[in-house]
């Protein structure tokens, strides 16, 4: 009953995390000690009920704890494979595949280890997957809680709608994953226009495209959606063009500097694609944006990959943190070892 409480405990902080500002980091990892926590107390309290049901619930869960990761990394793999085929071999496009042959790794490890009966490889085999354990809690969790920000109801009260940019295709073309952007940024473009009319506000929104220009790029991504979108019937007087930025924090740093000179104290909706929404809004929230961020559909594909370059962007923008936690779980099992003369 002790866990189910400290599971009940998480899962309020984070019910209040998410109410005090839906885009914190802390509000993914209190969903995943909840979730965590309220699985080993389910199967506490199973194991102490008596029954044929009880004793079937607790065989399927040590199959999955059993499957769960050799399906996980098959998964990985396939679509590491998939994803190579479609968009080429480049670093960004082998996370999947890496992840997935990690996975399968530290899996050979535990057997090889349990087999040989070495205490120097036994000791080596539980520092690690406790490290792997870590990571992959944060990035479970990471996963879960960006699923369900990138869904969250977005505020049609918004001054600003600001769509991210992306790379260019031949360097003047917007790309499918730019033009869903585009897209879900005129849908909330218009939903806000819809709640203004009906308000008889006079003041309408205004939809800023951010985006500099790359290296391989013969225009700013800026102008480039700007023309894809008026292109399309969308009024050229309500565009605004950020056109200096490089990167996510670049985008809405300067997006923010227009908003707050053309009209302070303003709220926006950022639009960018469903696997880079959490960590737009971490960024949003350090850099004082006031708005939400939410995400334009991504090919099913293509996600798997997306979502563990935006976990390793987090993990890294957290790294004293994460870095430190990783060091005292290698330190503490191998201190003690070297205490009791293990090693």
């Amino acid at each position: 009953m002790f866990v189910l409480e400290l599971a009940a405990v998480a899962l309020v902080l984070f019910v209040v995390g998410v109410i005090r500002d839906s885009r914190s980091f802390s509000n993914a990892v209190f969903l995943g000690l909840g979730l965590a926590l309220g699985a080993l107390g389910f199967a506490e309290r199973l194991a102490d009920t008596p029954g044929r049901a009880a004793r079937l619930l607790i065989l399927a869960l040590l199959l999955l704890m059993i499957l769960g990761p050799l399906l996980t990394a098959g998964y990985l793999v396939m679509n590491g494979i998939t994803v190579t085929r479609r968009e080429g071999v480049r670093p960004a496009t082998l996370l999947s595949l890496l992840a997935g042959l990690a996975i399968f790794a530290v899996i050979a490890l535990d057997v090889a280890a349990d087999r040989a009966g070495s205490v120097k490889l036994t000791l080596a085999t539980a520092v690690t997957t406790l490290v792997f354990g870590y990571v992959s809690f944060l990035l479970v969790s990471y996963v879960i809680y960006a699923f369900l920000y990138s869904r969250m109801a977005v505020d049609d009260d918004a001054d600003f709608v600001v769509v991210l940019g992306s790379g260019l295709k031949g360097g003047t073309r917007v790309t499918p994953l730019l033009a869903s952007r585009l897209q879900r940024g005129r849908q909330v473009y218009g939903a806000i226009v819809a709640r203004t009319l009906a308000a008889r506000e006079t003041a309408g929104p205004l939809l800023i495209v951010s985006g500099g220009k790359g290296s391989d790029e013969h225009l700013t991504e800026a102008e480039a959606m700007a023309r894809y979108l008026t292109d399309r019937g969308f009024p050229p007087g309500r565009l605004i063009r950020e056109d200096r930025s490089r990167t996510t924090e670049e985008n809405l740093a300067f997006s923010k500097a227009i908003m707050d000179q053309a009209r302070p104290g303003s709220r926006c909706v950022i639009v960018t694609s469903s696997f880079h929404a959490f960590r737009a809004a971490i960024i949003a929230r350090r850099l004082g944006v006031n708005g939400h961020v939410t995400g334009a559909p991504t090919a099913a594909y293509y996600w798997p990959t997306a979502i563990l370059r935006e976990f390793a962007a987090v993990f890294v923008s957290y790294k004293l943190v994460n870095f430190g936690i990783c060091a005292l779980i290698v330190a503490l099992p191998l201190a003690y070892a070297a205490f009791r003369g293990i090693v």
